[in-house]
């Protein structure tokens, strides 16, 4: 086989299945025209903090830290950047290099249609606040509101599902608009535990949900008295994200 051709057939062969993930949705039964969709991308307001903008990565570093001296030191994070702005899942959770309190954070993802998946399986990713509280995400699309669980799209894992399925159909663009009330401690002790309201793609569909847990699954643990950074989990399956920014409330 000639050199060129060698070189197009190995191209082929390694190819990322996620790529054909984005090209198309099959035979899926698409409710709503609008469900195909992208979400109108939200551009940052003034003083927000743009965490990623489709160039670099920046504002963020793998979770496990490395151990340099004694200290422990992030290490880069190295999700692929792809065609749109968009970074794409891949080797493991990412976290941002700054920690917030309260905030309001603004994130667009799209998970890829994996027909034959299912469950936890299907686009699986995940945001967290402070590190330890995760809002889903995943492919729920048709799914009925009363069937959605915690661990659906939207939902708070381990705490609350979401009270309405605002999702769109999987290769299509969607948002998260968090705001984040952080718990609150004075003198060691808690007087009041954090909130969460979370609106998708212009639904909300958690209104200030009291969190009563120091951590979801999965979540990085640690002191619920501090702050955290934003965590972008890595559950194996190639999700996207892209337009993440966030603005700090005191």
């Amino acid at each position: 086989m000639p050199r060129f051709v060698a070189f197009l057939a190995l191209l082929l062969i390694t190819a990322p299945v996620s790529f054909a993930q984005y090209e198309g949705t099959g035979d899926l039964k698409i409710a709503k025209p609008e469900d195909k969709q992208d979400v109108a991308s939200t551009p940052p307001p003034a003083g927000a903090i743009v965490l990623f903008n489709g160039k670099n990565l920046d504002a963020w570093c793998k979770k496990d830290l490395k151990v340099v001296e004694g200290k422990a030191e992030p290490k880069a994070a190295e999700w692929p950047l792809v065609d749109g702005g968009a970074m794409q899942v891949k080797g493991g959770d990412i976290m941002t290099r700054q920690t917030f309190g309260s905030f309001k954070l603004h994130v667009e993802f799209r998970t890829p249609y994996m027909p034959k998946a299912s469950g936890q399986g299907r686009g699986n990713s995940g945001v967290y606040m402070h590190g330890r509280y995760e809002v889903q995400v995943l492919d729920s699309y048709g799914i009925p509101k009363e069937k959605l669980a915690q661990g659906d799209c939207g939902g708070i894992y381990g705490i609350k599902s979401s009270s309405e399925n605002a999702c769109k159909a999987p290769t299509v663009w969607q948002s998260y608009d968090v705001d984040f009330t952080a718990p609150k401690f004075e003198n060691g002790k808690r007087v009041a535990n954090g909130r969460i309201t979370v609106v998708q793609n212009g639904v909300k569909i958690h209104d200030n949900v009291e969190i009563t847990k120091d951590n979801t699954t999965s979540g990085m643990g640690g002191d619920p008295a501090t702050p955290g950074p934003i965590v972008l989990q890595d559950h194996g399956n190639p999700v996207q994200y892209r337009n993440i920014w966030i603005v700090p409330v005191k």
